[in-house]
């Protein structure tokens, strides 16, 4: 009878399983929303960010999180100089106006790396904003190319453009409804980081 009833209970048991690892993983999506709209009297310019949401395999804790990189203290004179930037998460106005270029599932490994990556543009030396050659078309090949994803030429001040180029080179991760898996994660040492700045977008 225990023989029977393992029978009985091993499809449904291997079926929770393959479930279960289905379940658990990350998906990250590079969107881009074109600006030039109005919402709520406010100019919404054209900005690039990324959104992963899902569940560590590790772990199991939820993840939901999206960022973007723009001028701590927006205003005309970025026009003439450099300033602050901050890494934060996008206005609700460009999540529901946004289009999605890019999506792939990433590992534990891949999924820590992004988000150290990100955080990284945070710190005292990432922080530097600049309209031209620093913004979040920078910020988001920098994350890209975290993932193992190729980027199309910077710097760029159109972030639909430069994510649509950047789709081209990576096909397989071209936005669809089911994602990618990504590459190993790409270790980006901090130096790096600087040369990185030298591409622009208006985020």
């Amino acid at each position: 009878m225990i023989r029977r009833l393992f029978r009985t209970l091993a499809p449904a048991l291997l079926l929770a399983l393959i479930a279960g690892q289905a379940w658990a993983e990350v998906t990250v999506t590079f969107y881009a929303h074109p600006g030039a709209r109005v919402r709520d009297g406010y100019l919404l310019f054209p900005h690039a960010y990324v959104h992963a949401e899902g569940t560590l395999d590790a772990t199991g804790e939820a993840v939901d999180w999206a960022a973007g990189f723009t001028a701590r203290s927006p205003g005309p004179h970025l026009l003439f100089v450099r300033g602050g930037g901050v890494v934060a998460e996008p206005d609700a106005r460009y999540v529901d106006e946004g289009r999605p270029f890019l999506q792939l599932t990433l590992d534990d490994a891949t999924w820590h790396a992004l988000k150290a990556r990100a955080e990284w543009w945070n710190t005292p030396e990432g922080s530097v904003y600049d309209l031209r050659r620093r913004n979040c078309i920078t910020f988001i090949a920098d994350l890209a190319r975290v993932v193992g994803l190729q980027t199309a030429p910077e710097p760029s001040m159109k972030p639909g453009t430069f994510l649509e180029a950047t789709a081209a080179l990576n096909p397989e991760a071209a936005w669809r409804d089911t994602p990618m898996e990504a590459a190993p994660a790409v270790v980006v040492g901090t130096s790096d980081a600087a040369t990185v700045g030298g591409r622009p977008d208006s985020g």
